[in-house]
């Protein structure tokens, strides 16, 4: 009985897809999704470097200072999910790899530890250049992100 009842609501949904298939065609619009891929974002197989999603990345220097004790981490995920740890606390934010070697991190999401003076202030400066990058580059095993105040160094972690 349920085996009938499946095949019969299969059947029904092929007709109503072939319907749907030919209004749309008779409209003058094709069947199917209409989503657009957004021009914004670089898509694989175009010219031009792609962002390494999923590759791990440790902070060397902020503006050619270099950074002391546990060194804040950056990490782009194929969800474009951007976190890391920030010297102090772990972050989270949604970041956008742009054309043009563009890219744009969103709000972050802070665990809402105490430190010392210096490393808070440390932390804030990284979280700062990081929020309000502009482009990024690679050279060899360092990631480069310029900001609109100087640039953040990264170098690729296992």
């Amino acid at each position: 009985m349920k085996a009938l009842r499946l095949a019969a609501f299969l059947a029904a949904l092929t007709a109503v897809s072939g319907a749907h298939a030919q209004s749309a065609a008779s409209l003058g619009r094709p069947a199917g999704p209409t989503r657009q891929v957004d021009p914004k974002v670089p898509q694989p197989n175009q010219g031009g470097r792609v962002f390494p999603l999923g590759s791990s990345w440790t902070a060397v220097s902020l503006n050619g200072k270099p950074f002391t004790g546990d060194r804040p981490s950056f990490r782009l995920d194929d969800q474009l999910r951007a976190h890391g740890f920030s010297g102090c606390n772990t972050y989270s934010a949604t970041a956008y790899p742009l054309r043009e070697q563009g890219l744009a991190v969103g709000p972050f999401a802070l665990t809402k530890k105490t430190c010392d003076k210096a490393v808070m202030a440390a932390e804030q400066a990284f979280l700062v250049a990081l929020r309000t990058s502009a482009k990024w580059d690679i050279q060899g095993p360092i990631l480069i992100i310029r900001t609109q105040n100087g640039e953040l160094r990264f170098q690729r972690t296992l």
